[in-house]
């Protein structure tokens, strides 16, 4: 009986764990087209030909009629923030992949971790490999 209930909830762990994978990867799918929505939006205010004072512009469930500075500034902050949130979830997923991986006595994901080299780094390896800058 005590193995059957430490099983079960062994496994009910391993079923949340992944739930909150999945769902991050759907938030992220989210804030993509998101992310995309407000690039496309950016790009046609600093496109449009027509010199208009003011535009209308969807605030949540409202309408709103502002300056073009004022909604490209808007949109701009707005993409920022999808942006960092958008590196949180991936960081966070990260590590909650690794947890999977430990529940399930699997090894970590080699290479999950990565960082690109920086400049300095960058610069030390082609003087060594002798690739001229």
């Amino acid at each position: 009986m005590f193995d059957e209930n430490t099983t079960m909830e062994y496994l009910f762990q391993v079923e949340r764990q992944a739930e909150k994978i999945l769902l991050n990867k759907s938030e992220m799918v989210a804030l993509d087209k998101s992310r995309n929505s407000n690039r496309m939006a950016i790009r046609a205010l600093t496109n449009c030909k027509i010199p208009e004072d003011k535009i209308w512009m969807a605030v949540g469930l409202t309408m709103v009629k502002v300056s073009v500075e004022k909604a490209k500034t808007m949109l701009q902050a707005d993409q920022v923030t999808l942006n960092n949130r958008m590196n949180i979830l991936r960081s966070d997923i990260k590590v909650e992949v690794n947890k999977l991986n430990d529940m399930e006595y699997k090894e970590p994901v080699k290479g999950l971790f990565l960082n690109p080299l920086t400049k300095k780094e960058m610069k030390a390896m082609n003087q060594v490999l002798g690739i001229a800058d």
